[in-house]
């Protein structure tokens, strides 16, 4: 599994990165590293790494700051974001979680208890892609069971309205043309016109209650979620 996966550690302490570094390549992992908050966005949007290790108290930006500004941009919404971190009370650690992050760990870093957080991460990430399931930060739509969640509220679509929202989220960012749509979801079983897309999203959009799927005039729709 690790072979195929990259890792972005950003941290200001240079013993650390190297710690950390030297543990996680010697798991098979490809790494890289940056010094501080306005690196870590940097390296982070050229590299698009599977995981972030950030420290929280990194100058220019936090660590906190950089996983809410990553988690605002689509392409980052499914990537893992571990913090680590010298404050050991429990607000700062809820803060944290709140911003984004997957998990957290406390330093002094121990290279056994990180290395194991960084690999139960990937496992359920597995998990979750074994199963088909979309984690698309507060929205999760399961295929096997027909159900969406948001924020962890269930939401009852009608077939058609969740096969839709299907559709669009498995490549969000991407352009999804009328006719596409129409074959697609509906295929040959009945004969629809684009009026009957428009009333699905619609319903869909007034269900869910948050703004993710974006309109382009005259072309189709695409799945873009900034929580």
């Amino acid at each position: 599994m690790a072979k195929d996966k990259t890792i972005l550690i950003a941290d200001d302490e240079k013993d650390i990165l190297e710690i950390i570094s030297y543990n996680l390549l010697k798991e098979g992992f490809t790494v890289y590293t940056a010094s501080d908050g306005n690196d870590a966005l940097e390296k982070a949007r050229m590299l698009e790494p599977d995981m972030l290790i950030l420290d929280v108290l990194m100058p220019y930006k936090s660590g906190v700051e950089v996983c809410r500004i990553l988690r605002s941009e689509i392409k980052f919404k499914n990537s893992l974001i571990l913090l680590l971190t010298a404050l050991s009370d429990e607000g700062s650690h809820i803060k944290g979680l709140d911003s984004g992050a997957d998990d957290y760990v406390t330093k002094p870093v121990s290279s056994k208890v990180l290395l194991s957080r960084v690999n139960a991460l990937f496992r359920r990430v597995n998990k979750e892609e074994d199963n088909g399931v979309l984690n698309l930060g507060d929205i999760i739509i399961d295929p096997a069971k027909y159900t969406v969640s948001v924020n962890g509220n269930i939401i009852l679509l009608a077939r058609k309205e969740f096969e839709l929202l299907l559709l669009l989220a498995s490549k969000p960012g991407r352009v999804f043309l009328r006719n596409e749509i129409l074959e697609q979801v509906w295929g040959n079983e009945v004969i629809v016109g684009d009026r009957t897309i428009d009333v699905h999203i619609r319903k869909i959009r007034q269900k869910l209650g948050v703004n993710c799927i974006t309109t382009i005039k005259g072309v189709g729709y695409k799945f873009d979620y900034n929580a």
